[in-house]
């Protein structure tokens, strides 16, 4: 009897681009899928291809081979070609929680187009699993996931290191999300290389299967051992099968097959013994020794960041909540056009794409991906508002005035001022030559200086007069040809309070003065900003002292800038060795107030930094020889520049958030910025935003093994330290990388600037140095034990602009001001709202914010019943809706018309 059974299990893992651009990787994806299709016609005893997880690989394919549809499709009916369960192979952590479900949703649906999908949850060099998994992963009825990073240690070129920083002595283990939910979990110990290039001749034959038996035999729980036949970008190994038989007449009392993950899991999982270990939540390296985590990757090239939560928060937060309120007036929505969006968001999401860790051409591609998904979704956010415009009761709104609708499609209530512009009159190109209409508008503009806004009521809403301008505009009419025009614009700053989540309210710009305080928020005696919630006093070198009036607490010199160098890659971070950090506050500093009314409070600090241009030479001949950066002994250079940091601090009437702004021309090479705020808190936890999931971490690194004197940390939109009574909690827009300093100071990235790639060689990446003009933004909020939640959901509004639209006086079916879906439920995040895939339901998803504590929780929609769907937005057998929302409960509901 034979004693163990071997799977072989033939794939290429397929980072659609990375070391090279795109194109050439798809042409040697072209040559490999031409390979199969040969394989399973010819070879028999072929089992099967693993292709490796993601669906998008068809498209590419068939986008050149267009003819070879059919041979695609036997090949996956006979289960020659394993396809899915994904679209494409994420990046979990930089990509946001809804990003994270459509690649899922997309994924098996595209895949049972073509057949039945692996379901395996399939993140073979992720960099870091989401704690969140398991829920996720059962919600789309998948029971196993399988992943190369986050428990075992990784180094240089991937190398799998051996040694006892193990959170599991077997590769298979039991894997629990902080809701409880837990699924079986299989990592590739010896990576998922371990069989590749199996030999065809008996001497290699024997090294190579005497080294990897033991390999596998040293973390294998069941006498079924896994085989991975691939490696980055491998082209399919043909002659596979001579070598399995031949490794059957080396080893009788082994059985080698060539096999497929459904059986594998089907045989291991059946095996399994009681000893397994269990390990739960994130897995992210955090028992190694630091050094390959891969968490630098949130710090590189952030501009990908940035553009990469534009498009998220304008697909998943603008338009399709609007198109999903236009849809009982249209009675239609745009399922095909945000299928593509989504799906050309998405090519930017691998994880050697969205982390910013590929050449340069790779990341110019990206951009301009970014702008088409942004393009269509501001194209279908307008056909939305204007579709529901144009059916709101303006009706009663001054005949004198020109109304407007302010639409807040975040799952919190909003209390900002906006800023918008509304055009006050106009004249068409046909009514007389571009220059005189200009000259004509211009003389009148110049006699209109006082507006005031008006809401549904008549009520006088705080607002004040910004600019009044002239300039070209157009209409681009459905049913006919394009309007030309000039046009008066008022760009008015408007004070929304309590203005209610998913909602509308409108309004009207009025000529006449407005009503407002006289007082405002700036004190030039004290060089203090104060609204009813904050103080914020600046000092002379440009630190601010945070001051909450509801606690009387007082966290002092926040605002730090620091710059130090940096010799490392897209991947880590690492700092000169003795590099002594620079300070913004210890150069020259000076701060002029640029806006001061009853409204809004803007302070513009400037700040002139002398830093090292770039690193020493040395750092180019290290980078040529591919020393690892650990070994690297280059240094920053002594010539010196100036850096400009420029910070606009904006504090408004209502708003607890302290608001900033800051711009640089980065024309420095090899170097680190972060902003620092001290808390001054005593406490050994923070929490953060990850995927569905404000997950709480140690302060300091746990773990006796830890080498590297960093500890990065991924965010979504905030990082907070807090203790039992208060505490501070950091927003921002794309800056997906933090630390917890010794002094529980937080520490929020603004700019990594490196010069290579990194990894198993030399590519020079000079557009990674991030050079020109940049600018990054990010809010404070200093909170009570009550605002502790509030200021989460408010972190993450602060990433989604209210939506505003012109429109004219009429009569209509929807209410003035109208809220669509209201939330009750202090510790629920909400994360879409849109409509089912090519259905009418609504879907509605969020998730709890606490991992502690159920909380009550009641959503309603007037004329819709909500019914419990999974996350893939199937109704559950038990399909009633609780009130309350279980610890880390990721909640997805369905909702039908009455």
């Amino acid at each position: 009897m034979k004693n163990k059974k071997v799977y072989i299990i033939s794939h290429s893992h397929w980072d659609r681009e990375w070391y090279l651009p795109y194109e050439q990787h798809h042409m040697r994806l072209i040559r490999l899928m031409d390979d199969l299709l040969e394989i399973f016609e010819t070879n028999p005893n072929f089992n099967s291809f693993h292709l490796d997880g993601q669906t998008i690989i068809l498209d590419d394919y068939l986008q050149v081979r267009p003819e070879k549809k059919e041979a695609v499709e036997r090949a996956i009916k006979n289960g020659k070609l394993r396809i899915g369960p994904f679209y494409i192979l994420q990046d979990d952590f930089l990509i946001s929680s809804e990003a994270n479900t459509r690649n899922t949703l997309i994924g098996l649906e595209e895949s049972k187009k073509w057949g039945n999908p692996v379901m395996l949850g399939y993140f073979p060099d992720t960099f870091g699993n989401m704690g969140q998994t398991p829920q996720m992963m059962k919600e789309a009825g998948i029971k196993a996931a399988a992943f190369g990073r986050g428990v075992k240690p990784t180094g240089f070129n991937n190398a799998v290191i051996n040694d006892e920083k193990y959170a599991s002595q077997f590769s298979e283990m039991w894997w629990e999300g902080p809701d409880n939910t837990k699924i079986f979990g299989l990592l590739f110990a010896n990576w998922y290389s371990n069989g590749n290039e199996i030999p065809t001749t008996k001497k290699e034959a024997i090294e190579f299967w005497e080294k990897k038996l033991a390999d596998a035999n040293q973390y294998a729980s069941t006498d079924h051992l896994l085989m991975m036949n691939g490696v980055d970008h491998q082209p399919v190994q043909k002659d596979v099968t001579q070598a399995i038989a031949l490794a059957n007449e080396l080893y009788p009392d082994i059985e080698f097959i060539h096999s497929n993950f459904d059986d594998y899991l089907a045989a291991v999982m059946s095996d399994l013994p009681d000893n397994l270990s269990t390990v739960t939540g994130e897995l992210t390296s955090q028992e190694t020794d630091g050094w390959y985590t891969l968490a630098n990757t949130a710090s590189a090239r952030i501009y990908i960041k940035q553009k990469n939560t534009e498009v998220q928060r304008q697909l998943e937060n603008i338009t399709e909540p609007l198109a999903t309120m236009a849809y009982d007036i249209t009675k239609a929505y745009p399922h095909d056009e945000l299928r593509y969006a989504w799906k050309t968001l998405m090519q930017n999401h691998p994880h050697d794409s969205i982390c910013g860790c590929s050449v340069d051409e790779v990341h110019r591609e990206m951009m301009a991906r970014f702008d088409k998904a942004l393009e269509v979704g501001k194209y279908l956010a307008d056909e939305a508002t204007l579709a529901l415009t144009s059916n709101i009761d303006t009706s009663n709104l001054p005949k004198n005035s020109k109304p407007f609708v302010v639409f807040n499609t975040a799952g919190v209530e909003k209390n900002e001022v906006i800023e918008t512009t509304i055009e006050w009159m106009r004249r068409p190109f046909s009514e007389g030559k571009p220059n005189e209409l200009y000259d004509e508008l211009k003389q009148i503009a110049e006699t209109l200086n006082e507006f005031h806004v008006v809401d549904s009521d008549g009520t006088i809403i705080p607002s004040e007069l910004v600019t009044v301008d002239v300039a070209f505009d157009y209409d681009l009419p459905t049913d006919r040809f394009r309007i030309p025009y000039m046009a008066i614009f008022v760009t008015i700053r408007l004070s929304l309070a309590s203005f209610n989540e998913m909602s509308w309210q409108s309004f009207a710009l009025v000529e006449g003065k407005s009503q407002t305080s006289d007082k405002t928020l700036f004190d030039k005696n004290t060089q203090t900003i104060e609204n009813d919630y904050v103080k914020v006093a600046i000092q002379n070198n440009g630190l601010i002292d945070i001051t909450n009036k509801e606690t009387n607490i007082t966290y002092p010199s926040g605002l730090i800038f620091e710059n130090v160098g940096d010799v490392g890659n897209e991947y880590i971070f690492k700092q000169p060795e003795n590099d002594i950090p620079l300070y913004a506050h210890d150069f020259p500093t000076t701060i002029n107030v640029i806006t001061d009314t009853p409204l809004v409070c803007e302070v513009l600090i400037e700040q002139q930094m002398m830093i090292p241009l770039s690193a020493e030479d040395l750092l180019q001949e290290e980078m040529k020889a591919v020393i690892e950066m650990r070994d690297r002994k280059a240094q920053r250079s002594k010539d010196l520049g100036t850096f400009t940091l420029k910070t606009t601090l904006r504090v408004e009437k209502n708003n607890r958030q302290i608001k900033c702004h800051t711009e640089f021309d980065n024309q420095m090479r090899d170097h680190r910025l972060r902003v620092l705020f001290p808390t001054g808190l005593t406490t050994e936890t923070h929490v953060a935003e990850s995927i569905f999931e404000v997950v709480e971490r140690p302060n300091t690194v746990q773990n006796k093994h830890w080498e590297n004197p960093t500890n990065p940390q991924h965010q979504h939109s905030f990082v907070a330290l807090r203790d039992e009574t208060h505490g501070m909690t950091i927003s921002n827009y794309g800056l997906n990388e933090y630390e917890i300093l010794t002094n529980n100071t937080i520490a929020v990235t603004l700019l990594r600037a490196v010069g290579e790639l990194g990894d198993w060689g030399y590519f020079p990446t000079p557009e990674a140095q991030c050079l020109g003009k940049q600018s990054v933004d990010f809010a404070i909020e200093v909170t009570t034990e009550n605002t502790l939640f509030d200021s989460y959901k408010r972190a993450q509004s602060f990433q989604i602009p209210t939506t505003v639209k012109q429109t004219t006086h009429h009569t209509g079916v929807l209410a003035s001001n109208y809220q669509f879906l209201s939330i009750d439920g202090k510790q629920f995040a909400l994360t879409a709202l849109k409509r089912q895939e090519f259905g009418e339901d609504i879907i509605t998803r969020g998730f709890n914010l606490s991992n502690q504590t159920s909380s009550t929780l009641n959503l309603e929609i007037n004329e819709y019943i909500p019914f419990e769907a999974n996350m893939i937005e199937e109704l559950k057998e038990n399909t009633s809706v609780s009130t309350t929302i279980e610890p880390a409960k990721i909640q997805t509901l369905r909702w039908k018309k009455k």
